[in-house]
């Protein structure tokens, strides 16, 4: 399934919800990953990633990190530029501009929001509001070795083929569970960031 990025973005112009924050909005209960489950009645903290979508000219691609292996937490993991959305952020969409910007030097000046996905409660306490964004190259990336080992891109055709998904298994809160997963070249893309690109995939071919 091939689609330009005009196509992309009125695809998502129709089906995306435009603000940041949507009373009674729907939370999608991500599969998360392996590791404790949070109580039920946990409160969850709020957070945004951005998931950039790069208009190139073989095709739209989609932009991903890969995180260093000495962070506390999910270390070694395929992502999206994000993290908690903070006092100084006007709405997710701030929040998920800064991070990318912290994370990965991508100018805010480059990045057309086109709206946001669901937000997902993940099973690490978060919830998450995917907010989806058009760049256009040229465009120029310092990524924070700190955080980031890797930024890459993978074609956005690649993400919307459903054979290229598969399931795989680990344990969670004492019991098997199974996960989305995505692998592409010698990386495995998985858990959260497999679901969210399960779901933009899910809205793109609609």
């Amino acid at each position: 399934m091939t689609l330009t990025a005009e196509d992309v973005a009125n695809r998502l112009a129709a089906a995306l919800r435009p603000q940041a924050s949507v009373p009674d909005q729907p939370v999608v209960r991500d599969e998360g990953e392996p590791g404790p489950v949070p109580a039920a009645d946990a409160p969850l903290t709020p957070a945004a990633v951005l998931v950039p979508l790069i208009e190139r000219k073989k095709g739209v691609t989609v932009l991903l990190t890969r995180r260093t292996d000495r962070l506390a937490e999910h270390a070694g993991q395929i992502s999206f530029p994000g993290g908690r959305i903070e006092a100084r952020d006007e709405n997710a969409h701030a929040a998920a501009l800064r991070e990318a910007e912290e994370e990965i030097g991508l100018g805010r000046r480059h990045v057309r929001i086109l709206g946001q996905l669901e937000d997902h409660a993940t099973g690490t306490g978060f919830l998450v509001t995917p907010v989806i964004g058009m760049v256009a190259p040229p465009f120029e990336l310092s990524p924070d070795p700190n955080e980031v080992a890797e930024v890459f891109e993978v074609p956005l055709d690649f993400v919307l083929d459903p054979a290229n998904y598969g399931r795989v298994t680990g344990r969670r809160g004492g019991r098997e569970r199974r996960f989305h997963a995505l692998p592409f070249e010698d990386r495995f893309i998985w858990g959260f960031t497999a679901q969210i690109l399960v779901r933009l995939s899910q809205v793109l071919r609609d």
